[in-house]
């Protein structure tokens, strides 16, 4: 996971890491150079006077002018201190750069993802569950700062171990032997007892991430029901649960990272009393080991924590093993060359849209939802669309607007295939209003040129729109006009005014299509009316489709559609049906 998520940093951050791997190096040097200074430091400050015994020592010394051991004691204490000091330094510098590297990679692979799901086709869009995109994106995708931060520490700890290790060696073999082999086992074995321990809390955090922005959204997207039916306690109760079992599989996590250290470091102390009882059964005793002594418990002192260090990089890396897993697998999202091409310029309708023997299924092994489904509009006629639930209505209009491709069969755009480049073009040329209106919590005139960066808005434009839709005389009676905040989700609006921006929201973009999809079964009867009013005066260079549940919706459409079992059963003017489709006439006397 970790090579495939190599491959999704780009050639800026992995020549980044590449530094970051040299200024690894160098700070395991300075470390060793700082460890190899405690012996002869140690060794001048008991006994300077057998350092001027060394050539080496005495001609440098004589150099700065120094003749006599006590002089050569406060220099060397000063360059023991410098290259202490430096060594602190490198590492701090290391501490900067790994983080700062950790948190632009994680910004730049967590926006990768979110581009990649953007840029994924409605079918896929459709099948997915909107809490495990959210948590994919944000807090998953946030654990790779984790995982990064633990990767180059515990390559770090690993070489400072290697190169301590090395320098514990030259100084005594068999202590050195007894460290590396009693410390490492003793991580191992740890190691070992916790690996299932950790996967479970792995897939527990990865999961309950899920279910808390899950809760979330329910509670608070469903508010006004909430209110209503006082269901709070039961939205409280998923949310405390969830984080409940994401919180305990945190802790545990965090436990099994920090627990081995109190008992390493008291094993080091238990070693070093041993070997100084060792050393003092030696000739000599135990204050010509000093020394030694002192840089063995130098050595334990860097030792010990670099052990830790890379058991708790290894335990943070095994702790989001799944978390980082969703993430790579949401970074391997294929993408469509053709959607990463440049917004095309738009294609016009000119004359028909046809559906050639259309079939259509989700799945390869799902049930047919059109089927052999035949059909022409002409330029700047109203088509309305009735049937069931699960007749084929909005896959008709999902096909039609390029969100969806036929299994079977082709759809015609003046006598052409809408395949290809042509796809993104012909969908510029498709204006869509829901029966939700999605509005964002900003201003009208952003709403209604949604999408369009704030700066780059032609607010003329914007007030064509409002004009087209009916909604311009409540916008301009504000104080604030268009630059007034319609609220989370437009709460401050009614339902016929959500409605009318999401009309001059479509009218804005200035497509010559206008899908209307089930855009006024929300509405009271009196607002229905007054949004189909608004419709109805539309230019009718416009061609415009309507699917309704109520027929008075469609009633003034030049050709009414009637679906069932994602066919065509009966199409004609309104009262043309009522002459001639039973299931039609059933319809309208429901409807009455």
């Amino acid at each position: 996971m970790l090579l495939r998520l190599w491959h999704y940093l780009g050639p800026r951050r992995q020549r980044q890491f590449g530094l970051l791997s040299g200024l690894i190096l160098v700070s395991v040097f300075a470390e060793v150079v700082s460890l190899g200074a405690v012996l002869p430091f140690l060794g001048i400050v008991t006994t300077p006077e057998r350092a001027l015994s060394y050539p080496v020592v005495a001609k440098v010394a004589k150099a700065f002018g120094i003749y006599s051991a006590d002089q050569l004691v406060l220099p060397f204490i000063v360059a023991f201190a410098g290259a202490v000091l430096i060594a602190a330094a490198i590492r701090m510098l290391f501490f900067w750069a790994s983080s700062r590297l950790a948190y632009a990679c994680s910004t730049d692979l967590s926006n990768e993802v979110y581009r990649r799901t953007l840029y994924q086709p409605y079918r896929v869009h459709v099948a997915r569950n909107s809490s495990h995109l959210i948590s994919g994106i944000t807090a998953k995708a946030g654990d790779i700062v984790t995982v990064l931060l633990a990767l180059s520490t515990l390559l770090s700890a690993v070489l400072l171990l290697l190169a301590i290790t090395l320098t514990l060696v030259a100084i005594n073999p068999v202590v050195a032997l007894e460290a590396g082999v009693g410390f490492g086992a003793s991580y191992v074995l740890i190691s070992w007892l916790v690996n299932h321990r950790l996967r479970r809390n792995s897939r527990r955090i990865a999961d309950e991430r899920t279910q808390v922005i899950k809760a979330l959204q329910e509670g608070l997207g469903g508010i006004r029901d909430v209110l209503l039916d006082g269901t709070q306690p039961v939205y409280c109760a998923i949310y405390r649960n969830a984080n409940h079992v994401l919180s305990q599989a945190q802790s545990s996590n965090y436990f099994l990272a920090i627990s081995p250290r109190p008992g390493m470091e008291a094993l080091g102390m238990v070693l070093i009393a041993f070997i100084t009882y060792s050393f003092s059964n030696q000739a000599g005793g135990v204050a010509t080991a000093v020394p030694v002594l002192g840089a063995l418990a130098l050595a334990a002192l860097r030792l010990l924590p670099a052990l830790q260090q890379s058991y708790g990089a290894w335990v943070s890396i095994a702790g989001c093993s799944v978390s980082l897993a969703d993430t790579v697998a949401l970074l391997d999202q294929p993408l469509d060359a053709e959607a990463l091409q440049p917004v095309r310029t738009p294609l016009p309708l000119k004359s028909t849209i046809s559906f050639n023997a259309v079939h259509f299924r989700y799945t390869t092994d799902g049930p047919m939802v059109l089927e052999d489904f035949s059909f022409t509009i002409a330029k700047g006629a109203r088509i309305g669309f009735v049937g069931s639930s699960g007749s084929g209505k909005s896959t008709t209009l999902d096909i039609l607007m390029g969100l969806l491709s036929p299994t079977e069969g082709q759809f015609l755009v003046d006598g052409q295939p809408v395949i290809g480049s042509r796809v993104r073009a012909w969908q510029r040329s498709i204006a869509h209003v829901p029966q939700n209106i999605y509005l964002a919590d900003t201003t009208l005139a952003e709403n209604i040129a949604f999408g369009i960066p704030r700066d780059t808005i032609d607010l003329e434009r914007v007030q064509q729109a409002a004009r087209q839709a009916q909604i311009a005389d409540f916008i301009e009676s504000r104080p604030e006009g268009y630059s007034a905040f319609v609220g989370e989700r437009g709460i401050r609006l009614s339902g016929g005014q959500r409605q009318r921006i999401g009309i001059a929201r479509a009218l804005y973009k200035q497509a010559s299509v206008l899908v209307f999809d089930e855009a006024t079964s929300a509405l009271d009867n009196a607002t229905e009316q007054a949004v189909l009013t608004a419709i109805e005066e539309l230019d009718r260079d416009l061609t415009i489709l309507l699917v309704a549940h109520r027929l008075t919706t469609v009633r003034h459409c030049d050709l009414i559609v009637e679906l069932e079992h994602g066919r065509v059963v009966a199409q004609g003017t309104y009262q043309q049906l009522l002459e001639c489709s039973p299931s039609f006439r059933q319809m309208d006397r429901s409807a009455r």
